[in-house]
């Protein structure tokens, strides 16, 4: 059959399985966004790449061909007011067992092995599918990147992060998965997510799929739930009653004849079951590691802890931005970034595999908050750093303080250093500023140098002065 009698054929399916109340249905609008169509391509293009280096991304012609048959129907199904000719669309497995997808900007999709063993039939896996589509349709990414404020997390520049704190600085910065794979691109606020929902509904019924799938595999999704909360959910937060007004959404669109488990649904998790079993992410995160450890890459320098200068009594104050100032030792040097900023002395900083390391100093930078209060917020943004590296203690009990006149949280955690391999110590300071946004800093050095590191630290978060 040629490919223009499948895309035809497709859509009369639609029509025939699909007859929406539109005068009823909720309108979706999609958020401004100063970017071009063609700016979601480049960016999602460069993450794909990535991900193809850090993931077990799955090149197997069967569940591969699956996925793009389910993604080619919703595609066709997309409402014309949210089509992007430039966009690439793309469905590609990865073998990793969490119910997981995620899509990125202009049209990459990854979907998890694990989603497709736990659905129960080919709606839900659709239905996943769906939301994913719905924030690449809706410009989410690269709407998220108009209304970023400096040093907001996983800003455009430092999507692609690398592995956690006394690693890859970038990767607590990522604030998502163990890969820090473009997390910025897949953390979503829940009026983002909202959308999607919704949306999804409206595509997955074109489709001639029932859109309560959708709400049943979330519900899958949570009850899979484990220390922390599945990583999906970690990413798309619930807006709130999400299982119900999805479905009352459904009620608005009737679906004939619903594709649910279908012959192909039932071939791709048998052949699933003949494979071995899927790793999760964590073993992954920790094999890449390892194989990390095994000697340099070219063009790596490494830091040299045992070279570090002792922190300077003078200090100098730096202006970053409209955002803070802060005044830290004279030797230590400025790093700065679009996603954060660090200060570190000679030898304390170097880089691994191009991404920036460093072993002494401080990292400063600013986070997403869903409108939690302060211990939740900071509670939330330690467990992202301890989803991409399992090494990195639980924070005992919250100091508070004052952090530029706002009220503060200090803990101390432990970790082992990627750089170093040894012990190291990181404080962390948390803060909210007026527009809600949480502030943070980690303060890291060596576990034998952290008791000459601890009072600088607490002198340099004294110094902070927030311009708003």
């Amino acid at each position: 059959m040629s490919r223009a009698r499948v895309k035809s054929t497709l859509v009369a399916a639609s029509l025939v399985a699909f007859v929406a109340t539109s005068a009823a249905q909720t309108q979706v609008t999609a958020p401004k966004n100063k970017y071009n169509p063609s700016d979601d391509v480049k960016l999602g293009q460069e993450a794909a790449q990535q991900v193809e280096k850090e993931m077990p991304v799955m090149h197997d012609s069967q569940i591969n061909g699956y996925l793009q048959r389910i993604g080619a129907r919703l595609v066709e199904n997309i409402p014309a007011e949210f089509r992007h000719p430039e966009f690439r669309y793309t469905f590609t497995g990865v073998n990793l067992k969490e119910i997981n997808a995620f899509a990125l900007p202009g049209g990459p999709m990854f979907v998890n092995r694990g989603m497709i063993e736990k659905a129960h039939n080919e709606g839900e896996v659709a239905g996943v599918m769906a939301h994913e589509l719905s924030h690449v349709a809706l410009r989410h990414g690269t709407a998220q990147e108009t209304k970023a404020t400096p040093y907001a997390i996983g800003q455009i520049a430092g999507q692609i992060a690398g592995a956690i704190i006394g690693g890859r600085t970038g990767s607590v910065i990522a604030q998502g998965s163990q890969f820090g794979i473009g997390t910025y691109f897949m953390k979503f606020s829940r009026d983002y997510e909202k959308q999607a929902d919704i949306l999804g509904s409206h595509i997955m019924a074109s489709a001639g799929y029932d859109p309560r799938d959708m709400a049943n595999v979330f519900q899958t999704i949570e009850k899979e739930s484990g220390p922390g909360g599945p990583q999906w959910m970690s990413d798309h937060p619930n807006p709130g009653n999400r299982y119900e007004y999805i479905n009352k959404e459904a009620q608005m669109l009737h679906v004939s004849g619903a594709r649910r488990d279908t012959p192909e649904f039932q071939a791709a998790q048998s052949h699933l079951r003949t494979l071995p079993p899927a790793p999760s992410s964590e073993d992954v995160a920790r094999n890449r590691t390892a194989g990390r450890s095994t000697g340099p890459d070219e063009g790596d320098v490494r830091p040299n802890p045992g070279n570090v200068p002792r922190p300077d009594s003078r200090f100098t104050q730096y202006n970053e931005g409209n955002l803070f100032k802060i005044s830290v030792p004279a030797n230590w040097r400025e790093l700065g970034s679009q996603n954060n900023v660090t200060f570190a002395p000679e030898g304390g900083y170097g880089s691994m595999s191009g991404q920036s390391v460093f072993t002494h100093g401080i990292e400063l930078g600013v986070s997403r908050n869903e409108g939690h209060d302060l211990t939740t917020a900071t509670n939330e943004l330690i467990q992202s750093m301890q989803q991409g590296n399992p090494r990195l203690s639980r924070p005992g009990n919250y100091d508070r303080g004052t952090i530029g006149g706002r009220q503060g949280l200090r803990t101390v955690l432990s970790n082992v250093s990627e750089a170093t391999g040894g012990q190291e110590v990181i404080e962390v300071y948390t803060t909210t500023l007026s527009d809600g946004t949480l502030f943070y800093a980690f303060g890291v050095a060596p576990r034998e140098d952290y008791n000459s590191y601890s009072p600088i630290f607490r002198k340099v978060i004294g110094s902070v002065q927030f311009a708003r």
